[in-house]
């Protein structure tokens, strides 16, 4: 089973390249972040002809969250509750027995700014939510794009960048709260590569998987950064562990942020991770 995340910069711009995508990688369930069109905009017959039941939180312009699902979802939460001013940025649904959420967590433009504030707002309400939403469940996966790097090694200038927008220790403390909080059901569980999670809370699978390994899944399209080798890993798979012992791989689809034919790819790359039985059963 694949399921993967991916912020695509706007459905109406993308939607040629996303759907070359996912005949060619051929995806199970995806998150989708910054889709900016409303629900009444979304071109649902599309994607019901490539096999995926559709579930949005759409916004005109901005903002935006999808999930495509090659297998029955029910929806289950629409919005951040208490985070409505701030746009259209979650929705959930339980496909079978998994528990899908994906997440576009505000940008907070700088730390001086009064947004600022409101993304470390919205942080501290996704952990209050998520505690109750997740409450009964074992396998669960949280998603999306969440404009932080949790440490220096998930920035191209990680140690210079100390501070700033991404960077900062209120950012990264309650990135690290999300995935320490004990949620739903836990078990200490042995995961398929051989690990051993033995907390609670939500497993960053790319850097459980490769915890050394300098990687990202945004760069800016402005100075040749992709070529440059100057990004942020800023777009995430976090799992339960009774959902990460099912791992077989994950990785960051960089040939999926290049140009294609003339197809222009979003700043964002895909996440996408592998599990080794349907983890909706």
């Amino acid at each position: 089973m694949q399921i993967a995340t991916w912020n695509i910069n706007g459905l109406r711009a993308r939607k040629e390249y996303l759907l070359r995508w996912l005949r060619d990688r051929q995806p199970d369930v995806i998150g989708l972040q910054e889709i900016k069109i409303t629900d009444e905009d979304f071109p649902f017959d599309v994607f019901h002809d490539m096999g995926y039941q559709v579930a949005t939180h759409g916004q005109k312009a901005w903002n935006g969250v999808a999930i495509l699902s090659r297998k029955p979802l029910k929806i289950t939460q629409v919005g951040l509750p208490g985070q409505e001013g701030l746009g259209a940025r979650l929705i959930s649904a339980d496909i079978g027995s998994l528990s899908f959420t994906t997440v576009y967590v505000p940008n907070g433009k700088d730390v001086h700014h009064e947004d600022f504030l409101r993304k470390l707002a919205w942080l501290d309400a996704l952990v209050d939510h998520l505690k109750e939403h997740l409450r009964h469940r074992k396998a669960a996966i949280v998603c999306g794009d969440f404009n932080i790097c949790p440490a220096p090694i998930d920035s191209w200038n990680g140690n210079a960048f100390h501070g700033r927008i991404f960077h900062t220790d209120e950012e990264r403390t309650r990135f690290q709260r999300l995935c320490m909080t004990e949620y739903g059901c836990f078990s200490s569980t042995q995961s398929s590569p051989g690990k051993e999670i033995s907390r609670p809370g939500l497993v960053d699978v790319y850097r459980e998987q490769f915890p050394d390994m300098k990687a990202f899944s945004w760069w800016d399209y402005r100075g040749g950064s992709f070529h440059k080798g100057q990004g942020l890993r800023i777009d995430f798979l976090l799992a339960t562990p009774q959902a990460y012992a099912n791992l077989v791989s994950v990785t960051i689809d960089r040939e999926y942020r290049k140009k294609k034919d003339e197809l222009t790819s979003s700043d964002h790359a895909p996440v996408v991770a592998w599990f080794n039985h349907d983890t909706t059963q």
